[in-house]
C-alpha cells in the first residue's frame, strides 16, 4: 500500500485513542462510585468482552442476513469485481466477498472480522445511481474500513459502552458500595449525588463517545479510501448522490436495517437537532467539503463542489 495511505490519519487515530481513554476513565469513575468492588467490575467486563467477541466474530453473517443480501459472482457483477480486485491488489490485501442487497435505497457497507473474512455489500439502489468512477470511490472507502480494522474498533467501543451502562444499572439497584464485595473493596466516595449523576450521565456520555469514535472512523475511511483510489472528487460526488437518493428513496426502517446503519457509507436514518450528537456519521456536507479540499491539495488547482448527476452504472 502507498506510504501516504499508511501514515495518513494519525491525528484521527490519536483522537480515537483519546476517546477510548475517556471511556475507560468513565468506567473507573463508576467503579469507584460503587466502592471499588472487584467482583462487580469483573462481571461487567466479562459481559462486555462477550459482547465484543460475538459482534466482532459474526459481524459479516449478522450484517449480511439483516440486509437480506446475497453473494454475487463475477459474471453477475463484473464491474464491481474489477474495481474491488484492482483496489485490493493496490493495497496488497485479499479480495473480499461481494454481496448485493435487494433495496432501492442507495447505500453500501463493509463488514467482517478481518481482511480474510471480509465482505462488501452494495444495494441495488446505489448501483442504479452511481457511475463507475463514483462506485470506485465508495468501494475504496469501504475497503479502508476493513483495512483499518474499524469493525473491531466499533465492537470494542460498543463493549465499553455496555460495561458503562451495566455499571450504571448497578448503581441504580445497589447504590455505591452496598454489596459485600463493594464494602470490602472501598468506601465509594461519590456520595448520593455523585451516584445519581454517574447513574444517569455516564451511559449518555458513553454513547456520545461511542458515536464520536464512529464519526472519526468515517472521516478516516473517506481520506484513506481517497488516497487508495487517488480520486477524492469521485467519493464526494458519490456522497452527494447517495444523500439525494436517500431522501427520494428512503430505506425502510426495520430492526435489521437499523442494526447495520452504522456500518453504511451514509446513515440512512438522518438525525436532526440535538440527536446529531448521537449520529454515527459526520454531516454529509462536511465530508464533501473535506474531500474537495483534499482533491484541491492533490491536484494543486481549485475544484468545484459536485453537482448531482443522472449518469448511472450499467
Amino acid at each position: 500500500m502507498d506510504a501516504k495511505v499508511r501514515v495518513h490519519g494519525h491525528m484521527n487515530g490519536l483522537k480515537t485513542t483519546l476517546l477510548f481513554a475517556l471511556m475507560w476513565g468513565i468506567i473507573m469513575l463508576i467503579w469507584w462510585a460503587t466502592g471499588g468492588g472487584r467482583q462487580t467490575l469483573g462481571i461487567y467486563i466479562v459481559i462486555g468482552l462477550a459482547t465484543t467477541f460475538f459482534s466482532y466474530w459474526f459481524s459479516d453473517k449478522l450484517a449480511i442476513a439483516s440486509m437480506g443480501a446475497r453473494e454475487v459472482s463475477e459474471q453477475e457483477a463484473p464491474e464491481i469485481y474489477q474495481i474491488v480486485r484492482e483496489l485490493s491488489a493496490k493495497a496488497g490485501k485479499p479480495m473480499p466477498r461481494i454481496y448485493i442487497a435487494p433495496t432501492i435505497s442507495p447505500n453500501a457497507f463493509a463488514t467482517g472480522r478481518n481482511e480474510r473474512h471480509a465482505a462488501v455489500c452494495c444495494t441495488q439502489g446505489i448501483l442504479q445511481i452511481l457511475n463507475a468512477r463514483e462506485l470506485r470511490g465508495v468501494l475504496g472507502h469501504e475497503l479502508m474500513h476493513v483495512y483499518n480494522h474499524d469493525i473491531l474498533t466499533s465492537a470494542i467501543a460498543s463493549a465499553m459502552a455496555t460495561v458503562i451502562t451495566y455499571l450504571g444499572y448497578s448503581l441504580m439497584y445497589f447504590g455505591g458500595g452496598s454489596s459485600r464485595d463493594d464494602r470490602e473493596g472501598g468506601s465509594g466516595g461519590l456520595g448520593l449525588i455523585g451516584v445519581l449523576l454517574s447513574m444517569i450521565l455516564a451511559p449518555i456520555a458513553a454513547s456520545l463517545i461511542q458515536m464520536a469514535i464512529s464519526r472519526t472512523r468515517e472521516y478516516d475511511a473517506d481520506e484513506d479510501g481517497s488516497l487508495l483510489t487517488g480520486d477524492p472528487e469521485a467519493l464526494a460526488s458519490a456522497l452527494n448522490k447517495i444523500s439525494y437518493g436517500a431522501q427520494t428513496t428512503p430505506m425502510r426502517k426495520t430492526a435489521g436495517t437499523q442494526s447495520v446503519s452504522a456500518m453504511m457509507i451514509a446513515n440512512p436514518f438522518s438525525a436532526a437537532g440535538f440527536s446529531k450528537l448521537f449520529s454515527t456519521h459526520p454531516p454529509t456536507d462536511q465530508r464533501i467539503a473535506r474531500l474537495m479540499q483534499m482533491a484541491q491539495e492533490m491536484n494543486g488547482t481549485p475544484v468545484s463542489a459536485p453537482a448531482y448527476s443522472t449518469r448511472v452504472l450499467r
